[in-house]
């Protein structure tokens, strides 16, 4: 098949914001769209604003005039489903009801030609399930697109157990010609982009559901300290909670309850009570009308306290050394006992490192190193600390303006675990085989808008100090949820990049 031959033509199969989408792009890289919806008026309701969009496009000097002018001429409408039946490729978007998305595959092919592809823009259901009663299987994949489609570059190609290989080429060049970038990905619970941002929004919630630390603190974190465009908290407001929340069941329930891909009552308690986020002005935040957030805490820990002039470390830490020597900070050679104890653990929490070193908890004030601590930091100490040693460090480390986060007793702080259960769990979609190493980094910074892919995020922390992070929180919490990918404590072991493959 021919996907790049002038005038080819693909159908799309409702008229909604996805289907919208996937018809401009179809325009917008020289195909014919045919639209068809079920809805009287739909379609024709879907064209118009698609040339809307085209439109503005045009004032705003990014396509011209006589091109869109194409553009709109090539879009016809297909008042029924046979319609269709002189496109080769034909894309349904409608939403995510698995009987409806059978009824209308098997009725698509008894109109298009032999050789027809059939693919589904399925955020989640399994392609293996939709192709289930059609009569030529290996024809039908996953086109799965993003919204919106026309900013979004990404697009999964997904291959069902009988998807033939040709058909996954072929659709891989059709996104090019629309302008995509395709990444290949074997048939699963959430595909590849809906499976690896699990761990970000559902350890932010574990981090809330421990009382570790508010929104405003795992955001602000999360974006000063690792470069992520927003935090876990604020972007499940941005999707909806009526969103990640049911993704995040469908995942979980399609990977037979794997505890890494659990979330937490709180989660449920949003989407029930209908706190939905923006759209509703209440979520993790509340919202004014123009969605600005209303009366957030601050996530920075303010103090009138004086800096601390001495400090002690829990243990010899070159790093830690070094930086406090840029602070100009006097380090005792030993615990005076009355100073700030100091210690910048990887994975443990204040708590164990008291127990283990024999430091005084109530004086000790753990430092989080392991990220950008340019703009912000965090500090955290164990139950029953000195908040007068806590706020004499805080107080030390904000007197050259970085902002400060003060938060409970975590394994791993923020940064550590919210970065190590991203990279773990694409380490496991490595490790099963979902796509190459490569394709999940290109998907996830795509489709997520990461400031770098999982893999890189892993070496960036290093494999040895991720598997340390995952460790550690598997043996404080006892749960399972931690557990390290066989992939990742490999490279580990052994000293090799995430992205090594074999």
């Amino acid at each position: 098949m021919d996907v790049k031959a002038e005038g080819f033509a693909v159908g799309v199969v409702g008229a909604g914001a996805m289907g919208q989408g996937i018809a401009q792009v179809a325009l917008e890289g020289g195909c014919k769209v045919v639209l068809h919806d079920a809805k009287p008026g739909g379609a024709e309701a879907g064209r118009d604003l698609i040339f809307g969009r085209l439109d503005r496009l045009v004032e705003k000097g990014r396509l011209e005039a006589d091109a869109v002018a194409g553009m709109k001429a090539s879009l016809s409408i297909a008042p029924a489903l046979a319609d269709l039946g002189n496109c080769p490729v034909v894309v349904e978007a409608v939403f995510e009801d698995l009987d409806l998305k059978r009824s209308i595959f098997a009725e698509l092919e008894k109109h298009v030609a032999e050789d027809a592809i059939l693919a589904s823009n399925t955020s989640s259901l399994p392609i293996a399930a939709i192709a289930r009663n059609c009569a030529k299987p290996q024809r039908v994949a996953g086109m799965h697109f993003f919204n919106p489609v026309p900013l979004m570059k990404l697009v999964e190609i997904i291959k069902g157990p009988e998807t033939a290989d040709d058909v996954a080429v072929a659709l891989a060049e059709l996104g090019k010609r629309m302008g995509r970038t395709p990444v290949t990905v074997q048939d699963a619970p959430g595909f590849l982009v809906n499976m690896g941002g699990r761990a970000y929004t559902t350890e932010g919630m574990r981090l809330i559901h421990e009382g570790v630390a508010t929104p405003a603190q795992i955001d602000a974190v999360m974006k000063d300290c690792c470069g992520f465009r927003m935090g876990p908290c604020e972007l499940m407001d941005l999707t909806g909670i009526d969103v990640n929340y049911p993704v995040s069941m469908i995942v979980y329930e399609g990977y037979l309850h794997d505890p890494r891909l659990k979330t937490v009552p709180l989660h449920k308690a949003l989407y029930e009570a209908g706190r939905l986020g923006r759209k509703t002005k209440a979520g993790h935040y509340r919202y004014d009308d123009k969605g600005n957030v209303l009366d957030a805490p601050s996530p920075d820990h303010v103090t009138d306290a004086a800096p601390a002039a001495t400090v002690s470390l829990a243990e010899p830490d070159a790093a830690l050394e070094k930086f406090l020597g840029g602070l100009g900070v006097k380090i005792t050679a030993s615990d005076d006992g009355s100073s700030p104890i100091l210690c910048a653990p990887v994975g443990e929490d204040a708590t164990s490192v008291a127990v283990r070193t024999g430091a005084d908890h109530r004086r000790l004030v753990a430092i989080d190193l392991s990220a950008d601590i340019s703009k912000r930091i965090t500090i955290m100490t164990a139950p029953g600390a000195d908040a007068a040693a806590r706020d004499s460090v805080a107080a030390l480390l904000a007197k050259d303006g970085c902002k400060v986060t003060a938060i409970k007793d975590s394994p791993g702080f923020i940064a550590q675990r919210l970065r190590a259960m991203i990279g773990n769990l694409s380490c496991e979609m490595a490790q099963v085989g979902l796509a190459s190493p490569e394709e999940i980094d290109l998907a996830m910074t795509l489709g997520l808008n990461y400031p770098q892919g999982p893999l890189a995020m892993v070496d960036a922390m290093g494999t040895r100090a991720t598997l340390r992070v995952l460790e550690q929180l598997q043996a404080l919490t006892g749960e399972d949820r931690y557990r390290p990918s066989l992939w990742l404590r490999r490279r580990a072991l052994l000293g090799l990049s995430a992205k090594t493959a074999g």
